[in-house]
């Protein structure tokens, strides 16, 4: 990893991007950004528009390193070109933003009242292609539904199991076991994850870093103990299906939770508007979360 990039995941004010929507999920993002399914044929010409779309925010000057301090890709992204540099260098090299990478291939079906994540059979290929990209780290996500213990044990073993490759390789992973915000078991649930994310952050060694993504806690500053934790480079929070204005609202009662949000960044950008209402738009929501993720 680089040390610089390393101090400003740790140190810099701002927030990171979530643009990693994967196949399952496009189609979805396509829709809410003006496209629907009916105006393209195929995943070829599908994968084609949303690498527009992510190079049209990327592109953008709204979208900058003074509010944001990193970028989550999708595999394809990360194999795209962005005005002739990947995507990766693109960010960092042009925007001074830390690039980082889905990993996962999905979730597997619901037991124990989560779902893990589904095997990643090529994981150590795409570690490799990771780093000949410059990206700095990774991030994979399953999600907790009840206040199952042993589901969500399960959970927090894969995550670490996994992280470890990860870390192995040269790259920090950012731990994501989401906890269904619809759930209504939330806040138990939050308790339990708490207590197994400790335990395996007590066993990493002091040069074994990670970072972590969770969803907003229902108890104000729940996570305040693994923010400060030694080997967690930063925690941030994914919006979980709040609108902009919710997850916003709970970030700032959230003190060094930082945002990681996907759609709550996206959600009032439109393929059909014009290059100056598209730029005020994003600006308008990158210093919404940017100022929860400071407060």
């Amino acid at each position: 990893m680089q040390q610089n990039q390393l101090e400003r995941m740790k140190n810099d004010k701002g927030f990171i991007a979530a643009l990693d929507q994967s196949g399952g999920s496009t189609p979805k993002a396509l829709a809410a950004y003006g496209i629907p399914e009916n105006a393209y044929q195929g995943e070829d010409e599908m994968f084609d528009l949303v690498h527009e779309m992510r190079t049209r925010i990327i592109t953008s000057p709204s979208f900058n390193a003074d509010q944001i301090i990193g970028a989550i890709l999708f595999e394809q992204t990360m194999d795209r070109k962005i005005e002739g540099k990947y995507t990766g260098d693109y960010l960092a090299e042009e925007k001074g933003i830390v690039p980082f990478l889905k990993v996962d291939k999905g979730l597997a079906e619901e037991a124990d009242g989560v779902q893990l994540m589904k095997p990643i059979d090529n994981l150590q290929e795409t570690l490799e292609r990771a780093n000949d990209r410059h990206i700095f780290g990774t991030k994979m996500r399953s999600v907790i539904k009840e206040d199952n213990r042993e589901g969500i044990k399960k959970v927090v073993d894969q995550q670490f199991e996994i992280g470890k490759q990860i870390i192995a390789a040269g790259l920090v992973p950012i731990i994501e076991p989401e906890v269904d915000i619809h759930s209504p078991s939330k806040e138990d649930s939050e308790e339990i994850l708490k207590a197994e994310m400790l335990e395996h952050l007590n066993q990493l060694d002091s040069d074994q870093l990670v970072m972590l993504k969770l969803s907003i806690p229902t108890q104000n500053n729940l996570y305040r103990e693994l923010i400060d934790h030694p080997n967690v480079v930063r925690v941030v929070a994914l919006s979980g299906g709040y609108s902009t204005d919710d997850a916003n609202a709970k970030l700032k009662d959230n003190k060094g939770l930082i945002a990681s949000f996907s759609r709550a960044l996206s959600q009032d950008l439109n393929a059909n508007q014009s290059q100056e209402e598209f730029d005020a738009a994003l600006k308008k929501a990158v210093d919404s979360i940017y100022e929860a993720s400071i407060s």
